[in-house]
């Protein structure tokens, strides 16, 4: 296995920012009430601004990465956790893609495992490819390998 064969696949910046926005407005809005009411306001605006900019980092602190026999998973900006699932774990696969991330092109891919930890692996906000297929390629490489067979 070589390094360019594995998938580093993170959040799209659009989606950070979508995620933040509410925030964002919520800010803007303490921006204006300190302009027409109390300038203490921007204490809050301020504040706000905190909690979207560490929203913002911490869906772009997480990385997928997918080799040909696991998934690593890593989130955190001050406290770092990393999950390693095995993908002959893999057993289904769901795309979901709400209005808005249709427009953008972007989707939730999850990935329901027999992992006792890791039971439910989500992929927030990743760009529409055929990764569905890419994963699924390599969880029957894997379950081959390792002489796994699924009876029913």
């Amino acid at each position: 296995m070589t390094q360019n064969d594995d998938i580093l696949l993170r959040p799209a910046m659009l989606f950070a920012f979508l995620k933040a926005l509410p925030l964002i407005t919520l800010a803007i809005t303490f921006l204006l009430l300190a302009w027409w009411l109390s300038p203490y306001f921007i204490v809050f605006s301020l504040v706000v601004c905190g909690f979207a900019w560490y929203g913002l980092l911490y869906i772009r602190s997480f990385q997928y990465l997918i080799t040909h026999e696991y998934i690593l998973l890593t989130q955190g900006i001050f406290f770092k956790r990393i999950d390693q699932v095995e993908l002959f774990r893999v057993k289904d696969y769901i795309i979901t893609q709400s209005f808005i991330l249709q427009i953008c092109k972007l989707m939730y891919l999850t990935l329901k495992s027999t992992d006792a930890e890791n039971a439910t692996i989500r992929f927030q906000g990743i760009s529409e490819s055929n990764i569905v297929e890419t994963i699924r390629t390599r969880v029957l490489e894997a379950r081959k390998n390792n002489n796994i067979y699924e009876l029913n």
